[in-house]
């Protein structure tokens, strides 16, 4: 099982970047995918969930209406848009997998919850400067 994310950089505020976190090795259809993101002396803390179908998802208020999560199962890769990055934003963003469906992604406490998630990438470094 491997997941590898990238796309991570150093931008200024107010920029985009997209996050791409490529799946391999368990069938990428049948897990809910979700991004957490940490920061130097801080825990890890969830971004945003997205359903096995990509139906429906959960994004956390801090980054709500800029950060916008997707996913194409045709090529097993989720999908982070950011917009409007304030130096705030700034993280390792890692990308995370787990079998559970409905019980995980509809519960807040369980899909913000990092012990819930089965598989996780390396994660990418974004650098947000003012």
């Amino acid at each position: 099982v491997q997941l590898q994310a990238s796309g991570g950089g150093l931008v200024q505020a107010g920029e985009s970047l997209r996050l791409s976190c490529a799946a391999s090795g368990f069938t990428f259809s049948s897990y809910t995918m979700a991004w957490f993101r940490q920061a130097p002396g801080k825990e890890r803390e969830f971004v945003t969930v997205i359903s096995r179908s990509g139906g429906t998802t959960f994004t956390a208020n801090s980054v709500k209406g800029r950060f916008t999560i997707s996913r194409d199962n045709a090529k097993n890769t989720v999908y982070l848009q950011m917009n409007m990055l304030k130096p705030e934003d700034s993280a390792v963003y890692f990308c995370a997998a787990d079998q559970e469906g409905t019980g995980l992604i509809l519960s807040k406490r369980n899909r913000e919850d990092v012990g819930k998630y089965e598989y996780w990438g390396q994660g990418t470094l974004v650098t947000v400067s003012s």
